[in-house]
């Protein structure tokens, strides 16, 4: 029988706790810390207006709050919808090259995969068809140069850069919860007080969506939208279903991941690159901190949703106070926004020697920045890390039939 909304009120009054409403907003805060630098970054690469910026940042966060709010309802599992921090990190090295409305339509294709792999059950089948150690490489490529400018802003802004790695480095050690949150806040004062600090251009107000109409994609096809796709999978919807069923929830993995890709596709033509399980965040809100119950842990999913949605139609004011800080305070927090992500690519990436050749191809394709055929970096990592990795495999298949040791790299 069908609870009535009146009922799934009275249900979630009674299972609620100051506990999940904090894990929420803890949650909320870590996202937007960290991540959203990226999505400016790439807006900026892409020379977007304020307006269009704003709309971005709302249908990032109102979509990821509606999406989290409806699926943690629905599941009554602590479920985190987030966008695609990889994702944005690919575009601030595409969109300078890509035209917007292009890039738009290429968001609507990673959409209409998104959904397609997650109607038929492939979702699973793909993960382990793709080799997790090329997908993670060619992540570990793009993120390469944000680990990059992150120390290299210690030339630009010692004082700014110096207190953004020293505090994440001090709070991974006492408080890791906290560690870009409270790095950034002092980042932020220290900027004020060196006058690199800019607000006097944020002022309160609500976001206008701007809808794009979409271009159709043509080579973004390949050289976006496969790429987008591919680590949007890998790097957050896969690592989302692992973080809430660690925590012991039997969540669906084809229905969560086919919601997401709708959810992707209504908000694409105002800016939503990619929509996805949290991963980090799911595991904020799905933890033991959140509620000693399992049980009423969804309530933080809600949490976070409601907060999203709130932040999010102040997208406005949003990119105010971004385009207020120093660039090199941008860099320097996205970097170390991204460190982790990082050392977990790079590990993933080169566990097994034996295919460290192909590993190495698809990282240092990806990194170089390569552009052949007008297809980027990312989509050749991707080719050229898999046929090393095909050839590798053929050869060992040989080696091992003609009954000679296998001869590691």
């Amino acid at each position: 029988m069908t609870e009535s909304p009146g009922g799934r009120a009275r249900r979630v009054w009674r299972d609620a706790s100051l506990s999940a409403v904090v894990a929420g907003a803890v949650a909320v805060v870590v996202s937007f810390a960290g991540p959203l630098t990226l999505v400016v970054q790439a807006a900026q690469a892409g020379g977007l207006d304020e307006s269009h910026i704003s709309s971005w940042i709302w249908a990032v966060a109102v979509g990821s709050g509606v999406t989290g709010l409806v699926l943690s309802l629905r599941h009554r599992v602590p479920v985190v919808a987030a966008w695609s921090t990889p994702g944005a990190a690919l575009l601030v090295t595409q969109l300078d090259e890509v035209p917007y409305a292009t890039a738009i339509g290429a968001y609507l294709a990673a959409a209409a995969l998104t959904v397609l792999v997650g109607v038929t059950g492939w979702f699973d089948a793909l993960m382990r068809r793709i080799p997790a150690a090329v997908v993670s490489a060619v992540l570990a490529g793009i993120l390469l140069r944000f680990g990059l400018d992150a120390f290299r802003a210690l030339e630009d802004a010692p004082a700014v850069a110096g207190v953004m790695l020293a505090g994440y480095v001090v709070l991974q050690r006492v408080a890791p919860r906290y560690a870009i949150a409270v790095p950034l806040a002092a980042a932020v004062a220290v900027a004020a007080v060196t006058g690199t600090l800019s607000p006097g251009g944020v002022h309160l107000s609500l976001a206008t969506p701007v809808f794009t109409v979409p271009a159709w994609p043509g080579e973004a096809l390949v050289s976006l939208t496969l790429p987008l796709f591919l680590v949007t999978m890998s790097a957050q919807n896969a690592p989302g279903v692992g973080a809430l069923r660690e925590a012991g929830y039997a969540v669906p993995s084809g229905p969560l991941v086919r919601d997401t890709g709708v959810a992707s596709a209504v908000f694409a033509p105002f800016g939503a690159h990619a929509l996805n399980l949290g991963a980090i965040t799911a595991a904020i809100c799905a933890g033991p901190d959140a509620h000693e119950d399992r049980d009423r842990r969804y309530v933080a999913g809600l949490s976070c949703g409601v907060l999203y949605i709130g932040v999010g139609l102040f997208g406005t004011t949003v990119a105010g106070l971004f385009a207020a800080l120093p660039p090199a305070l941008i860099s320097v927090a996205a970097g170390v926004a991204l460190l982790g992500a990082l050392g977990g690519s790079l590990s993933v990436a080169f566990t097994e020697v034996r295919h460290r050749t192909a590993v190495l191809v698809a990282f240092l394709t990806t990194a170089s920045g390569l552009a052949l055929l007008g297809l980027g970096a990312a989509f050749w990592g991707l080719v050229f890390g898999m046929v090393c990795w095909a050839v590798r495999g053929k050869a060992k298949r040989k080696t091992e039939s003609a009954g000679e040791p296998v001869r590691h790299e």
